[in-house]
């Protein structure tokens, strides 16, 4: 321990009956020497290297909470040492720090049973595994887990650096109504296997938060921001930075997240790396909420296909607006809120890989809008041992107003897929651009078109290339379909640069200064 450590009382907790062995519980010494901590105006409560088992420890204001390299934090299994829902908790506290090179254990254990819950999200998956005679066997907690491992409530000015925190029962750090905190160098690790509703980061209503520096494996969402109403009333959660991360998940990388009241925005990520992921960046607004104003940028997202009971397709990208009422069978759609919009939303500078389409819907009645994708390399494979791979296109946007597309190239990996059809399928699409894409049909030679204009008005397609082997380039369907400018591409490795429904009027399709086969 350096620098201004020195100036501050320390209170060890070894000092307040904390022996440093694992068996018994240290509750009551850590707890005395925060109490004592506070009481003198603030300091550091120390834990030295050694293993001390707790339950619920309750914060102050003005502590620094320090835990030493060599030192760890285990969650006890024992419930009547939790009077909160959580190993580490605080409420409306000012100026805390929970810091350290040491680990917080909640040791979490599971156990692989028949599935006995509904979950709406993954029902889908469930029915194809009944169809095709596979058991619904799945991970569960065993009974006798308790509490997130850090759990904060409406802090102000509050420091999460330098530990280790594994092996959560559930969410592992969550946050709401906090403002102005920073993350950094964190380890949070639970099962991929396993580890379901261990979350890794979540920030629920949180304001002017800094995430920089963390490596996260998680079994569930890596990342999650939210804006719901567990702890109080749906906040916005807002002014975000994300940087120099890695993630991984057994569900979603980064996740906007369903449970979304109030809104979304103001967040930035940046220079992150995706890796193992089954979903890489979730969209998902389900509440009604707003998600606005995200900028992606500089990413490198790899997707795997994990078992059939978690959320997530191994897919790159995904964007979905629904209304509660349409994925809960308990809720009726005339006491459901409106949907919720996603706008103004930068996604640049991505390599991503993937096992499953990118799907990226809005909703009939709120289309996303002003959305762009500057700069995207996609590569998609097929994955034989799923039973339930249902890529069909490599990306697709349905329900848009003002969509760019600018230099992105479409890659189809091996193994292929009988499903797959066209690089890129554009439906319902308002005010669009497509500029230096560079793309092939699935099947070489085959008669599915690379890329589907469906019902989409008021576009350009310029500057984009068909890849060799490509058949059929643009297939336009659609009576909506219309105002579209063909315009300078490349079209000399297709046999047919592009095709037109007859629902399509006549005056629909414009094409200038293309280049085709001879």
């Amino acid at each position: 321990m350096a620098g201004s450590v020195y100036s501050q009382k320390i209170f060890n907790v070894k000092d307040y009956g904390a022996t440093g062995n694992k068996e018994g519980s240290a509750r009551a010494s850590i707890q005395k020497a925060i109490d004592a901590c506070a009481a003198n105006g603030g300091g550091m409560v120390y834990l030295p290297p050694g293993q001390y088992s707790s339950g619920t420890i309750h914060l102050k204001s003005n502590i620094r909470f320090y835990i030493e390299a060599g030192a760890t934090l285990y969650s006890i299994k024992d419930s009547s040492a939790f009077d909160k829902d959580a190993l580490i908790y605080g409420d409306s506290l000012q100026n805390i720090s929970i810091e350290g090179k040491g680990t917080i254990d909640g040791q979490a254990r599971y156990e692989w049973r028949v599935n006995d819950i509904e979950d709406d999200l993954i029902r889908a998956n469930k029915d194809m595994m009944v169809s095709l005679g596979k058991p619904l066997m799945r991970s569960f907690p065993k009974r006798n887990q308790y509490g997130h491992l850090l759990l904060l409530l409406r802090c102000k000015d509050v420091r999460i650096t330098g530990l280790s925190f594994i092996d959560s029962p559930s969410w592992t750090i969550n946050l709401y109504a906090c403002e102005r905190i920073v993350m950094d160098g964190l380890y949070v690790h639970s099962d991929t296997k396993y580890g379901v509703w261990a979350d890794g980061i979540d920030p629920d209503g949180c304001k002017d938060l800094r995430i920089s520096n963390c490596t996260v494996e998680t079994g569930d969402d890596a990342l999650v921001f939210w804006s719901y109403n567990i702890y109080g009333p749906a906040l916005p959660c807002e002014n975000i930075t994300v940087t120099n991360c890695r993630f991984t998940s057994a569900s979603s990388g980064i996740k906007f997240c369903d449970g979304n009241m109030s809104g979304i925005r103001n967040v930035t990520i940046d220079n992150c790396v995706i890796k193992g992921a089954n979903r890489g960046i979730a969209f998902m607004d389900f509440d009604g909420g707003e998600i606005s104003d995200i900028v992606l940028s500089n990413l490198t997202i790899d997707c795997i296909r994990y078992d059939w009971f978690w959320w997530g397709d191994g897919d790159p990208l995904h964007f979905n607006v629904k209304r509660r009422s349409q994925i809960s069978k308990g809720i009726k759609p005339e006491a459901d809120k409106p949907a919720g919009k996603i706008q103004r939303v930068l996604i640049s500078n991505v390599i991503a890989r993937g096992k499953g389409s990118s799907i990226c819907n809005g909703h009939p009645d709120t289309w996303m809008e002003d959305i762009t994708v500057n700069n995207l390399k996609l590569y998609i494979a097929h994955d034989p041992q799923a039973p339930f791979d249902k890529a069909v296109h490599a990306l697709e946007f349905k329900q848009v107003k003002n969509l760019k597309l600018k230099n992105v190239d479409i890659f189809w990996d091996s193994p292929e897929s009988p499903k797959w059809e066209s690089a890129l399928y554009l439906e319902d699409i308002d005010g669009l651009e497509v500029d230096d894409l560079t793309a092939r049909q699935a099947k070489t030679g085959a008669n599915t078109p690379a890329v589907v204009f469906s019902q989409v008005e008021n576009a350009v397609i310029r500057n984009s290339t068909a890849q060799a082997g490509t058949g059929t380039f643009l297939n336009f369907i659609g009576d909506k379909t219309k105002n579209i400018l063909v315009y300078s591409n490349n079209f000399t490795n297709a046999k047919i640069p592009f095709t037109k429904a007859t629902n399509v009027g006549s005056g629909a399709i414009r094409s200038e200064m293309n280049f085709t086969q001879k």
